[in-house]
């Protein structure tokens, strides 16, 4: 079973400084039918106008990537942790016992679109910790790359929880699957282009609820960028 939930009906707010959509129920946005699925429980867009962003502010017991796609993000934590995240790198938060961390546009003339994820956690009171790593254009190319793992295999981020997380790239014509294991379930987002989930034409922002599926089948549509969780 495919359910799509498509980009336009998201919750949306526009700040001045800040352009957000929501696929889940986030601050202000709230939607009984749509507060998550499985363990992930949030997926937002965001672009960030020049020297914007969000200040200090606290997190706990939450597994939180984010994955630039244009533009440069600023990242400074309480653990002494201070970079800026580029097209092609994801940085995880552990938020475990608790962080403080800042998130800031530092250009003064482009605007940074991202996406944020979170994911509850299998195991709450971690200590916190941090890992930013890049993936190059090889690696996704024309394939699933493995970026964020319970175990780090493949040189993934490390995350706390049963859940797999693979980023692709496609051109026109060329086309991916993917295996879902008895039980498991999947979350596909388009985070660019167009794409045939099945069958199912997906555009940019437009995500998909896989459930009881035994394959999943990407084919491009059009120069398209991929995420997919494979989920517990």
């Amino acid at each position: 079973m495919i359910q799509v939930r498509k980009a336009r009906e998201r919750g949306h707010f526009d700040h001045g400084w800040l352009n957000t959509y929501h696929t889940f129920s986030f601050a202000d946005y709230h939607d009984p039918a749509h507060m998550g699925f499985k363990s992930l429980r949030v997926i937002n867009e965001d672009r960030v106008q020049p020297g914007q962003g969000f200040g200090t502010h606290g997190h706990r017991d939450m597994e939180i990537i984010t994955c630039v796609l244009e533009g440069a993000l600023e990242h400074k934590d309480s653990l002494g942790n201070g970079s800026i995240i580029k097209p092609g790198e994801l940085q995880r938060m552990s938020a475990g016992t608790g962080i403080q961390h800042s998130e800031f546009n530092p250009s003064d003339a482009e605007s940074v679109h991202l996406y944020q994820i979170w994911l509850l956690p299998n195991k709450r009171g971690v200590s916190p910790s941090y890992q930013q790593r890049a993936f190059s254009d090889d690696e996704k190319a024309g394939r699933w790359c493995l970026v964020a793992s319970p175990d780090g295999a493949d040189n993934s981020l490390i995350i706390q929880q049963d859940a797999r997380l693979h980023l692709s790239s496609l051109r026109p014509g060329q086309a991916v699957s993917h295996q879902l294991v008895a039980g498991r379930s999947a979350w596909v987002q388009v985070l660019r282009g167009t794409v045939a989930l099945n069958g199912e034409l997906l555009a940019a922002g437009d995500g998909a609820a896989v459930s009881d599926e035994k394959h999943l089948g990407v084919e491009c549509q059009g120069e398209s960028e991929v995420m997919l969780f494979d989920l517990a």
